[in-house]
């Protein structure tokens, strides 16, 4: 094992979107930089990122990724996660099977990969765990419940989690994007039954959604925003990323439990 001069960023999801900016941008900023992805052999890494085979649904597979690093650079220093996928569809329409997939990668594949990396970092006595979250993990998510659960999900554990390890020099730090220029909609499960009750304001949605996507945030504005976490001694627990994730963060915080009601439903073209 030899210990790596620089500091050691490992980014999971770096393929595409958000995580392959992340890794360019922290490569710029002086990191070496390992990325991850389920199919590495056939991605294009972002220039300077080194991108390496993990699957964070398998405990396996993330301990020999994990280890991989340690052994080629002794250290790791930031966790970046960002794997994961969305789920679009009503609540009633998402199987059970969908929702246990959703979470798998999106939940218990942070805690994989945080429970494989902790270890390292608290030998070290240093470390920054970067959550990528979303607004949805703090505002609710019409036609998307599954994957605000998830998000919600992450919220909780990483809030725990960073009073747990603080002690240890170690940070537990959420970004929290809007909508972003990406593949998500796309890429995103769709239920297997769609049930006719939700047929119109399902369609209205992912008018919405497609619209607010193509209007959205280039991954580069969220990149800057985990690098500017990822190089702080002392991070905030969360940051919003990009101008609507900021509003949406004043609006959850100050306006009247009615209006904000009322705003979600009008954003999502919900009846009054």
């Amino acid at each position: 094992m030899v210990l790596s001069s620089k500091r050691v960023a490992l980014v999971t999801g770096a393929s595409s979107g958000i995580g392959k900016s992340a890794a360019s941008a922290l490569v710029d900023a002086g990191f070496v930089v390992v990325g991850t992805s389920r199919r590495a052999t056939d991605a294009a890494p972002a220039s300077g990122v080194d991108l390496i085979e993990l699957d964070v649904t398998s405990d396996a597979s993330v301990e020999t990724a994990v280890d991989d690093v340690i052994t080629r650079h002794g250290r790791i220093d930031v966790l970046v996660n960002n794997a994961g996928f969305g789920s679009v569809g009503a609540a009633e329409e998402t199987s059970i099977a969908q929702a246990q997939m959703v979470f798998d990668v999106n939940v218990f594949g942070v805690m994989r990969m945080v429970k494989a990396v902790l270890p390292h970092m608290r030998a070290r006595g240093t470390g920054h765990i970067i959550n990528v979250s979303s607004v949805q993990g703090f505002m609710p998510a019409p036609f998307m419940a599954v994957y605000g659960a998830s998000k919600h999900a992450i919220e909780g554990y990483s809030q725990s989690l960073d009073h747990e390890v603080r002690q240890y020099g170690i940070r537990s730090i959420l970004v929290e994007p809007a909508y972003t220029k990406t593949a998500f909609e796309a890429s995103s499960t769709r239920p297997e039954a769609l049930l006719p009750a939700y047929t119109e304001q399902r369609e209205t949605f992912a008018r919405v959604m497609a619209k607010a996507i193509e209007a959205g945030d280039d991954p580069a504005v969220v990149a800057e925003v985990i690098v500017k976490a990822a190089i702080n001694p002392t991070p905030k627990l969360r940051y919003t990323a990009g101008r609507l994730a900021g509003s949406a963060s004043i609006l959850t915080r100050f306006a009247p439990v009615g209006t904000f009601d009322k705003q979600i439903r009008k954003m999502n073209q919900l009846p009054r």
